[in-house]
């Protein structure tokens, strides 16, 4: 299970770094330095951790479940953006909903990137147990912020065209999360089947579902019949 872990951990590190590639340079440079600041301050709450700590945290399944959604929401927000991203390119005409809300996925960086480097920051101060741990924090937030900017520019490198890249960070994304539930749930789940069928739960279901397809093949239609034809054939519709 550690090591599925340190997997999903390189994984997401690898994801946060390919993020950084579709951003402004100023952008991704900001995003470094607030993530080199936070983890350069939190060397007061990595020493308080046992070297086991991690260890725990994988025990406790209610934490771990709680991971899970994190893991899943936040890999559906990268997702969503790749989905954009491919809607954008071949849109000629976007609306000022689309556009906005591509610009707030495509600045957020993710939130897992900052557990991740917590807990590398754990492992490292306990291999340099007796020295400044200050020192250890700091020169390990330096060192992220020029190691991410390097394997930024050298997936640019490899990957110069922005489709490419965005194929692989929606496979990455769809892999983090399929780890990220078989590492976090590890065969338990808070709920549990039942042999006994809820006909009437289920038929709702159905006709809800049926209604709401409806409704929107049918909203789908009309605005395809006004795109096609020209407004002077409604307006002759009208008169008779």
């Amino acid at each position: 299970m550690e090591t599925l872990v340190l997997i999903l951990m390189l994984l997401v590190c690898f994801n946060f770094a390919l993020k950084q590639t579709f951003l402004k340079t100023w952008q991704a440079i900001f995003i470094i330095i607030v993530l080199a600041i936070i983890v350069g301050l939190s060397w007061k709450f990595a020493i308080e951790q046992s070297k086991s700590q991690i260890a725990i945290w994988l025990a406790d399944q209610s934490l771990m479940l709680n991971t899970s959604v994190i893991i899943t929401i936040e890999t559906i927000w990268q997702i969503s953006y790749c989905m954009l991203s491919a809607h954008l390119m071949h849109e000629a005409i976007v609306s000022k909903k689309t556009l906005f809300a591509y610009r707030i996925l495509r600045f957020f960086p993710g939130i897992l990137i900052v557990p991740v480097l917590f807990s590398a920051l754990v492992a490292i101060e306990y291999e340099f147990t007796g020295n400044n741990f200050a020192l250890i924090s700091w020169s390990f937030a330096l060192g992220i912020a020029i190691i991410f900017p390097l394997i930024s520019y050298g997936i640019s490198w490899l990957l110069p065209q922005k489709q490419l890249r965005l194929e692989v960070l929606f496979l990455t994304n769809v892999l983090i999360m399929i780890l990220g539930i078989i590492a976090t749930v590890n065969g338990t789940t808070n709920f549990h089947g039942s042999d006994e069928i809820n006909w009437m739960a289920l038929i709702t279901f159905g006709i809800t579902l049926l209604i709401c397809a409806t409704i929107g093949f049918l909203i789908q239609q009309r605005k395809s019949i006004k795109q096609f034809m020209p407004s002077g054939f409604f307006s002759v519709l009208l008169c008779f």
